[in-house]
C-alpha cells in the first residue's frame, strides 16, 4: 500500500481559545524520539496526552486537543508540573518511584488553550491544566477510540464509551 504525501494543511479547525471543561480520552506513547534545544541534539523518551473538551464542531464531535510530553517526573519536567496542577496536590516520594500515566484516561479537567499561528496555520496551545471543581459537572467521553486501540484501516474510527467519573472525593488519578 502506497503512503502518500501531499503540500497544504486540510481542512483542520483548532479548538477555540478559552478554559474549556475537559477529559483526557488518550495516552500515546510516542517512542524514543531525537529532539533538538539549538546545536544540542538528544534522545527523549515522548508521550502525548490527549483531552476532548465540552464544544463541538460543526459535526457534533467534540473538539480534541494534545500536549507532548517528556516522559518524566523531574522537578522540572512538564508533565510532573502539568499533572501535579491536575491532580491538585504534588507528588509522593513513593509515586516519584513510578507513575502510570494512563491512569488519567477519563480523568476530568479545566484546560486553558491559547491560540499561536506559526507559518499561516493556527494551532491551539495548552497553557494550563487544573482540576475540575467539585461543583463542575465533568463531561463524558465520547465518539473517540484510543490510537493503540484502532484498526490500522481506519485511524478516524471514534466510539462513545462511558469514562470512569469521580466523586466530589476522589483525586481523579
Amino acid at each position: 500500500m502506497a503512503i502518500i504525501a501531499k503540500a497544504g494543511g486540510g481542512n483542520f479547525i483548532p479548538a477555540p481559545a478559552g478554559t474549556h471543561s475537559s477529559v483526557c480520552v488518550d495516552v500515546v506513547d510516542l517512542g524514543i524520539l531525537e529532539v533538538n534545544f539549538g546545536k544540542e541534539h538528544k534522545k527523549q523518551h515522548k508521550i502525548r496526552v490527549v483531552w476532548q473538551i465540552e464544544e463541538v464542531m460543526g459535526d457534533n464531535k467534540p473538539y480534541i486537543v494534545q500536549k507532548r510530553y517528556t516522559l518524566s517526573l523531574h522537578e522540572k519536567a512538564s508533565l510532573r508540573k502539568d499533572l501535579e496542577s491536575w491532580r491538585g496536590r504534588a507528588f509522593t516520594p513513593e509515586e516519584l518511584e513510578g507513575f502510570d500515566v494512563e491512569t488519567v484516561i477519563g480523568a476530568p479537567c479545566l484546560l486553558n488553550v491559547i491560540h499561536a499561528v506559526k507559518d499561516g496555520s493556527t494551532y491551539a496551545n495548552i497553557t494550563s491544566i487544573m482540576r475540575l471543581p467539585k461543583s463542575m459537572q465533568a463531561i463524558k467521553q465520547r465518539d473517540y477510540i484510543r490510537v493503540i486501540d484502532r484498526a490500522p484501516e481506519d485511524q478516524t474510527v471514534q466510539d462513545g464509551s462511558e469514562p470512569w467519573m469521580p466523586s466530589d472525593e476522589d483525586v481523579p488519578f
